[in-house]
């Protein structure tokens, strides 16, 4: 087929740049928004700056007091660790510390799914 030959060592090219991997486009002001809200509505909430991989730009991950958690790419190592100053919680370099076990016990609630009802105690069954 001579479409898939054409398109072969061409990739996919967005307007303002590479939407995933080390040299992706970030939406600064999205990123901050987010994160503003992330840290307005919940407590206890700590960043953990992440590395660039070789598919990934370098992220930002904020961690809530019950382990919730949210990440975004940011623009930069730099931006990484002054952002959360400007929001006035602490920052973390995960490479140094690792993560939280809260946000593990999260992911594994969230995997279990809504918690089951507990069976009604005052129900009176047949007694033997």
């Amino acid at each position: 087929m001579s479409w898939w030959r054409k398109r072969r060592g061409r990739p996919e090219q967005h307007p303002r740049g590479p939407v995933d991997g080390p040299g992706m486009t970030v939406d600064s002001k999205a990123v901050r928004e987010h994160f503003a809200d992330f840290v307005a509505s919940r407590r206890g909430v700590e960043a953990f700056v992440e590395p660039p991989t070789n598919v990934t730009a370098t992220t930002l991950v904020l961690i809530a007091h019950d382990g919730e958690w949210t990440r975004r790419a940011v623009t930069s190592r730099d931006v990484a660790f002054e952002l959360p100053r400007a929001l006035g919680i602490p920052v973390y370099d995960v490479n140094q510390i690792g993560y939280p076990s809260r946000m593990r016990e999260w992911n594994s609630r969230q995997r279990k799914g809504p918690a089951r009802q507990q069976p009604d105690n005052d129900w009176q069954g047949e007694q033997t």
